[in-house]
């Protein structure tokens, strides 16, 4: 066993850095098998050579974000801590954040994953993008992020946001209401989205104006959508017919973003879906990015990845 000693400035307060009660530190020492105590002189780690310089990597990185304002939390911690154990220590080095958005109450939405990351540098630089990914890897809030600062920036006029609207396994029946209040159950993902960027108020006031768009799928047929910043989501619920459909709405000065998760397919059994289908054909045409986001990429509680990871063991989920 050998040790090593990390510096840490006087200007960094540990706990933003260790976690309530040394929690990051705790999380570090089980995930990379290293012992870690906090002393006068800096950071001690002491441990076999290899996981050494795996912990110290993660270490340094963690006090170079915080030291440039960045919140360490629990999930970074993991995230880094994951990515060294596996051997990737030259993307733990380099690991920065990008800024996408600040919210309405100014909190700078950020990508927290490297693949997070490649997901919006590809939304920057193609007209349309296929996100594929499990739950929680932030695949509809990040577009929604994208499309916000678009908007703010004036590069766009409009935003549409649209969803099939699939139950989750469930009949729900005849809703009450007009055609409005049947489907707003499917949308309110996208609308509390959009609420948190935006604000209340703006957004409601943008809605008004018909600035921005929420609506099912249905509502596209027929429709040329220019100066626009278009998300379908829960895209694994089309059809091979309505992906088609929705693809060929994009106008001029558009962009496209189509966010969905293979495993959490709510077609009828003899539907093929449009999402895979889409991207079986359209893998090599200029323009259109294909993202593949993992568990690795789950930005929530810890435990939704432990529950992606138990259910890839047995199911077996191919684009």
């Amino acid at each position: 066993m050998i040790e090593r000693v990390i510096p840490v400035d006087d200007a960094i307060r540990p706990a933003e850095v260790f976690g309530i009660l040394n929690g990051n530190i705790n999380a570090i020492e089980h995930l990379l098998d290293v012992k870690i105590d906090i002393s006068a002189n800096g950071i001690l780690v002491s441990g076999g050579e290899e996981n050494l310089v795996k912990a110290d990597t993660v270490i340094r990185k963690l006090l170079q974000l915080h030291a440039s304002g960045e919140t360490v939390g629990l999930q970074l911690v993991n995230y880094l801590a994951e990515m060294a154990d596996d051997g990737n220590l030259q993307l733990v080095a380099g690991y920065s954040p990008d800024s996408v958005c600040v919210t309405a109450k100014g909190r700078a939405i950020r990508s927290k994953t490297i693949g997070q990351k490649t997901y919006v540098k590809a939304i920057e630089t193609n007209d349309v993008v296929f996100a594929i990914g499990p739950a929680g890897t932030g695949k509809t809030f990040l577009a929604v992020a994208m499309a916000v600062n678009a908007f703010r920036n004036r590069k766009i006029s409009r935003i549409i946001l649209t969803r099939p609207a699939v139950e989750a396994g469930e009949k729900l029946g005849f809703l009450p209401g007009d055609l409005q209040n049947k489907v707003d159950p499917y949308m309110k993902p996208l609308y509390d989205s959009l609420s948190e960027l935006m604000g209340s108020e703006s957004y409601l006031k943008n809605m008004e104006k018909g600035i921005i768009e929420v609506s099912p799928l249905a509502y596209m047929r027929g429709r040329t959508l220019d100066d626009s910043f278009i998300i379908l989501d829960e895209a694994q619920n089309t059809t091979p017919e309505q992906m088609k459909m929705f693809l060929t709405r994009i106008g001029f000065n558009s962009k496209a973003v189509v966010t969905g998760d293979i495993t959490q397919i709510d077609l009828p059994a003899h539907h093929k879906c449009g999402l895979i289908e889409a991207t079986n054909i359209l893998h090599d045409v200029d323009g259109i990015g294909i993202i593949t986001l993992t568990e690795k990429d789950v930005v929530r509680s810890g435990i939704v990845q432990r529950i992606i990871r138990a259910y890839e063991k047995v199911m077996n989920w191919e684009v």
